[in-house]
């Protein structure tokens, strides 16, 4: 669902009345026509050249008469743009496949004094590129259109700049600032049934059982009681059946505890399965690899927060966006919103220092694994002694409308990473790829009995 943010954007401008580009141009051709037929004793250049100029002085005749307030030339335009709060973008309980992505609706409403002939608006609806169109003003006075919504996180729904256009298009005004309403759309979150856990629990209280004695979990062992043992672990039955006199035996049970999760987030690219698309400045409605990040990290963060673990949150594209693992309803809305508000940088640095963990911690590395980054922190993190799980969100490459040498430069990134993701198998990282929801759950399902296994 789209986050409440306001949801309407208005731009008001008030400019003068400036001479467009064709009349300046009528009059610089008319005159070197009358030149031409004078110096060439010519009558040709002439018939040319009159009728440019006497549309010109037309033009300048007919040029917008001052405003209300008596300041001549001076024309005052207005855009608002407003989106329907019943715009949606998924549910942020569990997903279910759509056949068609959610739509938002956009109304625009432009009004200009001065009573221009017409209105030049520049709309750019989505992520596509600007268009201009040329409307009367009643045709722009009020406006709706569509914008589906394929992608999740921060962006800009629609902007609309517009100018006002004089009599015959001599004479036009100065576009103002554009009008734009820009909202977060929360991702979709999938359903995960199987929680992988760290290898050693480490906290103190939780719902997971542990492999070290305390109060709370299943049945460990029975032992001689020693000091500091609470009396009321006392097995009389087994003290009995051991009649020795003077030794008490009690019932050992195995505590209870918690997880650290640390979600990491490689937000420094956001590429689509169109490989055609990925040197694009506007590519083509397509879900991406950043949705696919927000998607899995989204779900990971509300399933363990809803088992009591305590989750963290580190983003690889900025260095302030950093949440310590924490437990707590408020704390658990905080790393939503984190991750909601992640974007792509587009810039490519190195940390000189990994993120810092907690002792013992599970960690998620969601990305693509193009670069060695992610890999060399991920396999950082191994050597420590966390338990890490490389989150494939890479959408499935489609090749088309590619080149022969693109497809050949294509191939070359699909080894270096197939490469990439062998070195972190070999490292001791696990890998889960989110792509396809039967083979997600079945890999969760595996890596949760590789935990218990060891």
């Amino acid at each position: 669902m789209t986050d409440r943010g306001p949801t309407r954007g208005v731009t008001r401008t008030t400019t003068g009345w400036t001479l467009s580009p064709a009349l300046a141009g009528a009059v610089i051709v008319g005159v070197l026509a009358v030149v031409a037929s004078f110096v060439m004793s010519r009558v040709e250049p002439a018939l040319v050249g009159a009728p440019l100029l006497l549309t010109a002085a037309l033009g300048w005749d007919r040029r917008p008469s001052p405003s209300a307030k008596g300041r001549p030339g001076e024309v005052t335009v207005s855009a608002d743009i407003t989106v329907d709060e019943t715009a949606v973008a998924g549910d942020p309980g569990p997903a279910a496949p759509a056949a068609a992505p959610p739509q938002a609706t956009l109304r625009i409403h432009t009004d200009a004094t001065q009573r221009p002939d017409a209105l030049q608006l520049r709309l750019a609806l989505g992520g596509s590129a600007p268009v201009d169109a040329i409307l009367t003003p009643s045709g722009a006075a009020d406006a709706s259109g569509t914008v589906p919504l394929v992608h999740s996180g921060p962006q800009r729904l629609g902007a609309v700049g517009v100018r006002a256009i004089g009599p015959d298009a001599a004479w036009v005004s100065d576009p103002g600032e554009e009008a734009a309403v820009e909202r977060v759309i929360r991702p979709r979150r999938a359903p995960v049934r199987t929680l992988p856990l760290p290898a050693r629990l480490l906290g103190l209280t939780g719902q997971h059982i542990s492999t070290r004695p305390g109060d709370g979990g299943e049945f460990r062992d029975i032992d001689l009681f020693h000091p500091g043992d609470r009396l009321r672990r006392i097995d009389w039955r087994a003290t009995a059946r051991a009649g020795r006199d003077g030794e008490l035996y009690v019932r050992r049970t195995t505590a209870t505890s918690d997880a650290a999760v640390h979600l990491v987030v490689d937000a420094r690219d956001d590429l689509t399965g169109v490989v055609a698309d990925w040197s694009r400045a506007y590519p083509r409605p397509a879900v991406s690899s950043l949705d696919l990040a927000r998607e899995a990290a989204s779900s990971l963060a509300a399933a363990y927060a809803a088992a009591g673990d305590r989750v963290g949150f580190d983003d690889l594209g900025e260095y302030g966006r950093v949440l310590p693992p924490r437990a707590g309803a408020r704390h658990r809305e905080r790393v939503l919103r984190a991750i909601d508000l992640t974007r792509a940088t587009g810039t490519a640095f190195q940390r000189v220092r990994s993120p810092r963990l907690s002792p013992g911690a599970l960690v998620y590395v969601l990305g693509t694994f193009l670069d060695d980054q992610p890999a060399t922190l991920a396999l950082t993190w191994r050597a420590a002694g966390h338990r890490v799980i490389a989150v494939d969100v890479l959408p499935a490459r489609d090749p088309g409308d590619l080149a022969p040498r693109d497809v050949l430069a294509l191939r070359t990134i699909e080894l270096e990473r197939r490469l990439r993701l062998d070195q972190l198998q070999g490292g001791g990282v696990e890998l889960l790829r989110w792509q396809d929801p039967a083979a997600r759950e079945a890999a969760l399902r595996a890596l949760t009995a590789g935990r218990r296994r060891r």
